[in-house]
């Protein structure tokens, strides 16, 4: 496994092929609060590219060129956050996109347990470390352990993609998962917005408790 560390933006010339994994590091997990620190990506490979944003700027053209291309697929896990932090710094359109989380809500329907560990650990025999989660992601300075973390969130998904894609194939519901993957855009304005916690779909539409 290979993981390069990249300040500001990509290089010109990197091919992530026709799908792409992506994951963020954020300062935490409030749209509005918290800045968008780190991008990781991996082509599938074993190997990952992680851009150190400029978090006064934003200024990526080659980043925002490949997230915003629409012939390449765009893989997350829970991409409703990290496609609504990107859509807020970054300013581009994700589409199209693939969500393990969703994809296994729809076909893991004999658990409850949908998180990345979760995935990796049953579908391919990975057990992943979360050691590092609650980090500083906002240092200048970003440790080994720190870019190992990052890298491991995207360096699977390709596999957890192909796994998932099966199953949905299997029970008939790829149609229902790209029906969802699809409104996730529209997701992400919601809870940028303000509708985070209301569910417009209930008849009363009251936050959670």
């Amino acid at each position: 496994m290979t993981v390069t560390l990249h300040r500001g933006d990509l290089p010109a010339g990197l091919d992530f092929g026709t799908a792409v994994a992506v994951d963020t590091e954020t300062q935490g997990l409030s749209l509005v609060r918290d800045k968008l620190c780190l991008v990781q990506l991996s082509a599938g490979d074993g190997n990952a590219h992680i851009v150190q944003m400029n978090r006064d700027t934003y200024d990526a053209p080659n980043l925002k060129a490949l997230l915003g291309n629409p012939k390449i697929e765009k893989i997350f896990h829970f991409a409703r956050f990290d496609v609504a932090i990107l859509g807020r710094d970054l300013g581009v359109d994700l589409n199209p996109i693939f969500c393990t989380k969703i994809a296994s809500g729809l076909v893991r329907t004999y658990t409850d347990r949908h998180g990345l560990k979760d995935l990796t650990k049953e579908l391919i025999n990975v057990d992943l470390s979360k050691q590092q989660q609650s980090s500083d992601w906002a240092s200048d300075e970003l440790t080994k352990a720190q870019l190992d973390y990052a890298a491991s969130d995207v360096l699977y998904l390709h596999q957890l993609r192909n796994i998932l894609m099966a199953r949905l194939l299997r029970e008939n519901r790829l149609d229902m998962a790209r029906n969802c993957f699809d409104f996730i855009p529209t997701r992400c304005q919601l809870d940028l917005n303000g509708w985070d916690g209301v569910d417009i779909f209930s008849h009363k539409m009251r936050r959670p408790d």
